[in-house]
């Protein structure tokens, strides 16, 4: 997986990149990561990237030709146009399924905007997703590129130690993850469920999903209509009083 991020603040992407998982996933060859400066190639002598917007009012833009010459340079080489992601509040807001999604290209481009936002023409020239993480505004598009750069790189191949920890975390099948436990046994007065002392890997995997469910239920219920759910599931979640199934 290559990520090309276009930005005005590249050792911000590089720094929170390059540690933990994916920092290792870099070291190995498993991600590459190609940060790049879009006021490297701004043609004014102070390296302006940005202007006043036409008719008046508050704040700057970014200029539309910074960007396409940055981009130019990132594409040169590809056999074929990627997907561009714009990160901005007005786009989808980006979930699991998205992130399956996207790990399956090649190569990925983020746009970081600031200022009041990008000219609107080199938006219309290359963007092919407009990608929100969330209804609240941040001062750039960098934290929003990070989060889904490493949302994606844990269905990397490789890039997760444990291969089925990507799978079965939160919202596989659209679901919440069940509770973990780990030593001691018993702290202060609370003792790991018992099922899971016991050995029995079968009990232990219902539970699970039976708490992946219940949890679901209290926190995002809204994630159960569109959930893969058994017939067992669906039983368990009538039991415990929803009834907005099919």
């Amino acid at each position: 997986m290559n990520f090309h991020v276009l930005t005005l603040f590249p050792e911000m992407i590089r720094q929170g990149f390059d540690t933990s998982v994916t920092g290792r996933a870099l070291a190995n060859g498993l991600l590459h990561l190609n940060a790049v400066d879009i006021r490297d190639y701004s043609r004014d002598k102070h390296k302006h990237v940005d202007d006043y917007p036409y008719g008046g009012g508050a704040g700057m833009v970014m200029q539309p030709e910074p960007i396409a010459l940055a981009y130019e340079d990132v594409v040169k080489d590809m056999e074929k146009c990627p997907r561009v992601i714009y990160v901005t509040p007005q786009g989808r807001v980006f979930n699991q399924s998205m992130a399956e999604e996207l790990a399956k290209e090649e190569d990925l481009v983020f746009l970081c905007g600031h200022y009041e936002g990008v000219d609107e023409r080199i938006l219309e020239e290359i963007v092919t997703d407009y990608v929100s993480i969330g209804d609240y505004v941040l001062t750039g598009g960098e934290l929003p590129a990070l989060v889904m750069m490493d949302a994606v790189s844990r269905l990397v191949p490789g890039v997760l130690n444990n291969e089925d920890s990507a799978e079965f975390e939160s919202f596989h099948d659209n679901l919440l993850e069940h509770p973990h436990y780990t030593r001691p046994v018993e702290f202060n007065g609370k003792r790991v469920p018992e099922v899971l002392l016991s050995g029995h890997h079968g009990n232990i995997e219902k539970w699970r999903r039976e708490q992946s469910l219940k949890r679901t239920l209290e926190r995002r219920p809204d994630l159960l209509e569109t959930a893969a759910l058994t017939s067992e599931d669906k039983k368990y979640l009538r039991e415990l009083g929803y009834t907005c199934l099919e």
